[in-house]
Order: C-alpha cells, then sequence, then structure tokens
C-alpha cells in the first residue's frame, strides 16, 4: 500500500456519487450506509470501501470537524479499474500524518488512533491534497480489477 501527500485525481469517472453531511456521528454513519448502497447498486464490492469511508468519515468529525461547516464524501468509479474514496473536510490546518510506514502505531491499550491504519490495510493507494483553504481531501483508491 502507498501513500502519497498529493496524487493527481484519475481520468473522468464513469460513475459518481457526492455528499454533503453533518460532521456528526450520524453523518459518518450515513456516509458509510450510503457509500454500502451506491456500491451495492453499481454491482462493486462494497465491503472494504465501507470500512475505509467509515474510518475516513470519522476522522472528518473528530479531527476535521469545524461547527456549522459540513463534510463532503465522493464516491468515483473510473472505468471498470478503480474506486476512489474522498472525504473533503474545513480542517486544512490538520493533516494526518501520511509517509509509507510512518503512521504512529497507537498503544495496545489505547481506545483510538486505528484508522488511517484500517485505511492503508484496505486501500491500495491513500492520500491527503490540501484544497482550497479551508480545506484538505483524505483519499483512498482501490483497484477493482486484480
Amino acid at each position: 500500500m502507498t501513500q502519497e501527500l498529493t496524487r493527481p485525481e484519475p481520468s473522468t469517472p464513469t460513475r459518481q456519487f457526492t455528499v454533503l453531511l453533518s460532521p456528526t456521528r450520524r453523518g459518518a454513519r450515513l456516509a458509510r450506509l450510503l457509500a454500502a448502497a451506491h456500491l451495492g447498486a453499481w454491482g462493486l464490492p462494497s465491503e472494504a470501501a465501507a470500512h475505509i469511508v467509515a474510518e475516513l468519515a470519522a476522522n472528518a468529525v473528530v479531527h476535521g470537524r469545524v461547527r456549522g461547516r459540513d463534510f463532503q464524501l465522493s464516491l468515483a468509479v473510473h472505468g471498470d479499474t478503480l474506486l476512489r474514496i474522498e472525504l473533503t473536510d474545513t480542517r486544512g490546518d490538520r493533516l494526518p500524518a501520511t509517509r509509507p510506514g510512518n503512521l504512529a502505531r497507537p498503544a495496545t491499550d489505547a481506545e483510538s488512533g486505528r484508522g488511517l491504519l484500517i485505511v492503508e490495510a484496505l486501500a491500495d493507494r491513500w492520500g491527503v491534497a490540501p484544497g482550497p483553504v479551508p480545506r484538505k481531501v483524505v483519499w483512498a483508491e482501490i483497484d477493482l480489477v486484480r
């Protein structure tokens, strides 16, 4: 799995879904449910993608929350080969660690701190793209053809 600070967006998607959600636990849960529903309707495997969405949405709610500003979930399928997941929040000043193999390992008794480790394990690539101030996009890609 590779991680990158920025990565150009792939070619024009053949299928796309975007939604704004409230930066709450309910919004994070809805992000996961909507991702699973859309991927299922598109006939694509959704288990790994739903886990990735759940972790990135939870991070957007916990670390990227600004009162009164929503976060955005985007799913894009490029041909039959690539699924790109993007979570955009309005805390561009709070970037996650993204150097390969440099994610901090939480203590074994810690109750949090494993979200990006899960993303790293499930995604083929992931990274962070600074957006127009004050936003950032945390993205993950899953190769659909193995």
